[in-house]
């Protein structure tokens, strides 16, 4: 059995572009979770900076993962962030098992 996959993505909007960086991130919501292979789909803001947010992130596969990252909603939003935003911090993360 694979292992879930987990992911944390930080995403920080440019001075200025918090709303609609934070109405697309919030759109992606919905619709991702619906896709084949969504455990966990959760969009954090960071209590100390308006212009920072986490997706915390649980899949059942890396395929799915996969999927999702080739997403229609995430390549409109993509569009939509360009010049909006700094680049991704994305981490796939395997929890350790004792």
């Amino acid at each position: 059995m694979n292992p879930i996959v987990h992911v944390v993505a930080h995403i920080e909007a440019l001075p200025g572009h918090e709303a609609e960086v934070r109405a697309v991130l919030e759109s992606y919501i919905a619709p991702t979770r619906l896709e084949k292979g969504c455990i966990r789909y959760d969009l954090f803001t960071d209590d100390s900076d308006p212009k920072k947010f986490t997706f915390i992130e649980e899949w059942a596969s890396k395929e799915d993962l996969e999927a999702h990252s080739k997403s229609d909603h995430l390549g409109a939003g993509r569009v939509a962030l360009e010049g909006k935003k700094q680049p991704n911090w994305v981490q796939i993360l395997t929890q350790v098992q004792l």
